[in-house]
């Protein structure tokens, strides 16, 4: 079982930040990731539709053989954790938690920005997860153009600013000096995001935090890929169109997106 992968679940590209930060910190251990590209972004979705996507998707990586699945999506996260880990009989590792954990011990002024999604916004559990943290204030922001702009490939310019400040203005009010990245798409706009909000609000990326709780968990579970095995091979799923999976892939993970493989979609019964 320590030989094999870890499975990476999301609803398109953004969990590829997730896979970045899994590969870099496990260098050791092969990843097999899905991305639900045909019916993404999850964001905008209803609570019911996104818990039965990500449940198919799940199953696929489950029956493939993961020893690990990681749901690297926040609204995938907030809709399935709970139905996750009593369906399957694989540790489930989620972002949300362990983001959450990292800003209530940075903030000083016990108010945390988090800017998310309308699916993670609406399902509280962000507020849930902070709740064992009564002394925090969480000032939920929804970004929704954000992760358009990420997978149109706009990183940067006129336009990334100019939403930023939008979002933003709102969280810089409120006195948030930590900020929760809440969605893994993100990542890729920290240049912006930290330019509008300042050098003094320290920024929280859930796809550093959740690698660090899969490092624990294979460790505590003895599931460590033996590193004198020969270097692990990745693989990439898409439930949309191979080729686009791939440019858009090598842009957000880099050279380690090879060939990419369509699978169905299977409706859960």
């Amino acid at each position: 079982m320590a030989d094999a992968p870890i499975g990476i679940f999301d609803s398109g590209f953004g969990g590829l930040t997730v896979a970045r930060a899994v590969i870099d910190q496990l260098p050791h251990e092969a990843v097999t990731y899905l991305g639900d590209t045909a019916r993404a972004p999850y964001g905008p979705q209803p609570i019911a539709a996104v818990r039965e996507y990500a449940l198919e998707c799940l199953d696929q990586l489950v029956g493939r053989g993961v020893k690990m699945l990681v749901i690297a999506c926040n609204s995938a996260s907030a809709a399935v954790l709970r139905d996750a880990r009593e369906r399957y009989d694989v540790p489930v590792v989620e972002v949300i938690v362990p983001a959450t954990r990292r800003a209530a011990r940075l903030t000083r002024s016990g108010v945390v920005g988090v800017l998310c999604t309308r699916a993670t916004a609406s399902s509280g559990a962000y507020d849930d997860a902070f709740a064992a943290n009564p002394g925090i204030r969480v000032h939920t922001q929804v970004c929704p153009r954000f992760v358009d702009l990420v997978e149109a490939g706009t990183t940067s310019g006129p336009e990334v600013v100019a939403a930023a400040r939008e979002y933003l203005e709102p969280v810089r009010a409120a006195g948030a000096d930590t900020v929760v990245l809440g969605c893994t798409h993100y990542p890729l706009l920290t240049g912006a995001i930290s330019y509008v909000l300042g050098d003094a609000v320290t920024l929280v990326s859930s796809a550093e935090e959740t690698a660090k709780d899969v490092y624990a968990r294979l460790v505590t579970d003895g599931l460590e890929r033996d590193p004198a095995l020969a270097a692990p091979e990745h693989r990439f799923l898409t439930t949309g169109r191979p080729d686009e999976f791939g440019v858009l892939g090598r842009r957000f993970l880099g050279p380690e997106v090879g060939d990419v493989d369509q699978v169905s979609q299977v409706v859960v019964a």
